[in-house]
């Protein structure tokens, strides 16, 4: 319990000081950027549909959001390994299980914080959002937990197995590959039938449709795979996802944490002075 509240505290200050000051502008970039792509797009028409590609493209980005929090714990991981971040967090009582705890609370907060600059704005520039009925939040919230457990903890994995900082960068192209490849800038049934399948096994699309049937009419199905929101097999995806992760974070984390020692943090530096140099 002393590991928990002490890693929610650590948690939540790192994600103030994360929205303050200069860094504030850095969060908020993104997102304000992918709404100013969505207000250009959002009286686009997916072919002969009617379909505004706005209101598709709106809710899947939010999922994609939510993946890229995948992204965010590994960059964490691996630059507070360099600095000696999570050497000092070993050195101290239930202090690892804390740093974890806090990672987590900062990467979620800062995804919440995503889809709200997101959707609160995007709801006035996108229309045909079905904002009002608890089904639709009902859904978000679910599709939201499974997701952020499901990214989150396999991005702790990756973020266990990847030595520099980067290597965490250059984790970003598979990731963004896979984005482009999600239906989540276009309807996935544009795709070929093999780029389909490849991108069904991955949370990114599942999280992509999952926020399109919390916020968007069942009439929109029709241009989803099998003309379905398909609700279970998205549960079932991103549950699997996440119960993978689960079993694989805490002994690769463990296994990481039990790793670090001074020679080691020694030779991370020594590593970051040649790439500067």
């Amino acid at each position: 319990m002393t590991a928990l509240r002490a890693g929610i505290a650590r948690g939540l200050i790192e994600l103030r000081q994360a929205f303050s000051g200069g860094e504030l502008v850095a969060q908020i970039l993104w997102p304000a950027l992918t709404l100013v792509a969505i207000f250009f797009l959002r009286d686009h028409r997916f072919r002969d549909s009617g379909i505004k590609l706005g209101s598709l493209i709106l809710p899947s980005v939010l999922g994609m959001f939510i993946a890229l929090g995948m992204l965010l714990v590994i960059q964490y991981l691996t630059a507070e390994r360099e600095d000696g971040t999570l050497l000092r967090a070993k050195a101290t009582p239930h202090g690892i299980h804390a740093y974890f705890i806090g990672k987590l609370v900062t990467t979620s907060g800062a995804v919440l914080a995503y889809l709200a600059i997101l959707l609160v704005p995007g709801a006035f520039i996108v229309d045909g959002l079905e904002l009002g009925a608890a089904r639709s939040w009902l859904t978000l919230a679910w599709v939201l937990a499974l997701g952020l457990v499901a990214t989150q903890s396999i991005g702790a994995v990756l973020g266990s197995l990847i030595s520099s900082p980067r290597g965490a960068g250059l984790m970003s192209l598979p990731v963004l590959a896979l984005v482009s490849i999600s239906g989540i800038f276009y309807p996935i049934t544009a795709m070929p039938g093999w780029l389909q399948a490849v991108a069904q096994v991955f949370p990114v699309y599942w999280l992509g449709l999952g926020m399109r049937s919390a916020l968007l009419p069942d009439a929109m199905a029709g241009v989803e795979l099998g003309h379905s929101w398909r609700h279970l097999e998205t549960f079932g995806v991103l549950g699997a996802w996440a119960i993978v992760g689960l079993a694989l974070a805490p002994i690769v984390l463990s296994r990481m944490a039990r790793r670090e020692s001074g020679s080691r943090l020694a030779a991370y530096r020594e590593r970051a002075l040649r790439r500067v140099g």
